[in-house]
């Protein structure tokens, strides 16, 4: 453990740390514990589904490094919808609304269009809408950050987004692979990107981070998925590899890029 980690605070904007995976390195519980040592002073676990948002509580209340986002997964939000359980989605997000309120829950997440996981038509299509427009709904009343996953469906995101009038308000586009001219429109509407742990390989996500101002970027992990070493658990203690890979594409400190990061986050979180 070197001693300039504890110069930079380093966030993780984007964990899941409810669920298995994280078994081969002693569990979420040690995993989180080594990350505080790493110099990880927040992690931002993201719920995915309504038995995930009560598991991501219990850990926020283990561990108060730990801040939960709450939300419902797109596919998810598909399946009930499909099996005529709107009304439990609109059920939970009253709940989630409550722990928003009480101070248990900083931001909506995970949410958003999937296109690619399930087999996709218009319909499929609208009902993920549907259920993302009640999201940013409250998001946007209650002033927290909306964390947004859009894989295979980056234009309908941005645009679902610009009709609700989510411009300059706090979104979070999660693990982003839209083109380079939606990269574009996210910037210019004043979102921001969090940037995986695979940046250290991939051309798309450093091309993000040469294309965007610091102040429009975090750090996320997606862990135990989408590890900088392939085949392995990511943890959030990867944050610090991206650090030093943005730090390099923005000819900057480690320490600088970390602290603009962290400041980011009390911006939009705190």
């Amino acid at each position: 453990m070197t001693h300039a980690n504890h110069n930079m605070l380093l966030v993780d904007v984007h964990a899941h740390l409810d669920i298995d995976g994280f078994e081969e390195l002693g569990g979420a519980d040690k995993v989180i514990l080594e990350s505080l040592h790493a110099g990880v002073k927040t992690i931002v676990s993201n719920a995915t589904d309504i038995e995930s948002s009560r598991k991501v509580l219990e850990i926020c209340k283990k561990h108060p490094n730990v801040k939960a986002a709450l939300g419902i997964y797109p596919t998810h939000c598909l399946e009930m919808i499909e099996q005529g359980k709107e009304k439990d989605i609109d059920e939970e997000i009253l709940f989630i609304e409550k722990q928003i309120k009480s101070g248990k829950c900083i931001a909506v997440g995970e949410v958003g269009l999937e296109y690619k996981e399930v087999p996709i038509n218009d319909s499929k299509k609208e009902m993920q809408k549907n259920a993302l427009r009640k999201f940013i709904h409250l998001a946007k009343k209650m002033n927290v950050p909306i964390i947004l996953h859009s894989r295979g469906a980056e234009q309908d995101t941005i645009e679902l987004l610009e009709s609700e009038g989510m411009k300059n308000k706090k979104v979070i586009m999660h693990c982003f692979s839209g083109r380079k001219h939606l990269v574009a429109r996210v910037r210019d509407n004043g979102w921001s990107f969090s940037i995986p742990c695979n940046v250290n390989r991939s051309l798309h996500f450093q091309q993000i981070v040469l294309d965007t101002p610091l102040e429009q970027l975090f750090t996320e992990t997606d862990a135990p998925y989408l590890s900088p070493t392939p085949g392995t658990v990511n943890t959030p203690s990867n944050v610090k590899n991206s650090i030093e890979k943005i730090a390099e594409l923005k000819k900057m400190t480690k320490e600088e890029v970390a602290n603009i990061l962290y400041s980011n986050y009390q911006k939009y979180f705190l």
